[in-house]
């Protein structure tokens, strides 16, 4: 199984807007443009999912609904509480290996430092190691057999600026 992290563009400042909770907070026209770069980055690598998870917090939502519409896959998102900030890795595993069909190509979306924590427990099987997902970067990581423990290999880690690049 492949895991795809990726961590939502960036959205607008905490208390700007008048926004009743950080949960609305939605991207900027930056972050927007940012996360269809990364998109067209994952078209050009010839990435695909058969299923995206999202944060249902605004930022993430919008983060993947892009990625999904660019990769044609709006069919393949679903809503995770799992992904929220706080929320249950042991539960986010066992959610991704009960998924239906058993899929190969999974996209995670979400925010810091869950999902950087989360790449350390699958890599490492601790949330000690010092990562940083920037806002709109990508992560692959591989894994046999997916665990809440180390059972994972980290095949890269990409910035917004380097998958901008990609053509």
């Amino acid at each position: 199984m492949n895991l795809f992290i990726l961590r939502h563009g960036l959205a607008i400042e905490p208390g700007t807007h008048r926004l009743s909770s950080d949960a609305e907070r939605p991207l900027t026209p930056k972050g927007k443009q940012k996360v269809a770069e990364v998109a067209r980055a994952m078209k050009a690598m010839e990435i695909s999912f058969n299923l995206i998870l999202t944060s249902p917090y605004v930022r993430a939502k919008q983060t993947a609904e892009i990625v999904a519409a660019k990769l044609h896959a709006q069919k393949r998102l679903e809503f995770a509480d799992e992904l929220k900030p706080g929320g249950s890795m042991d539960e986010l595993i066992e959610r991704i290996r009960e998924a239906d069909g058993a899929p190969e190509n999974v996209l995670l979306v979400g925010h810091e430092p869950y999902l950087s924590n989360l790449i350390s427990l699958l890599v490492f099987g601790d949330m000690g190691a010092s990562i940083t997902m920037k806002k709109a970067g990508l992560c692959k990581v591989s894994a046999e057999r997916l665990e809440c423990g180390r059972c994972a290999s980290l095949e890269w880690l990409l910035t917004a600026k380097v998958m901008g690049a990609i053509r």
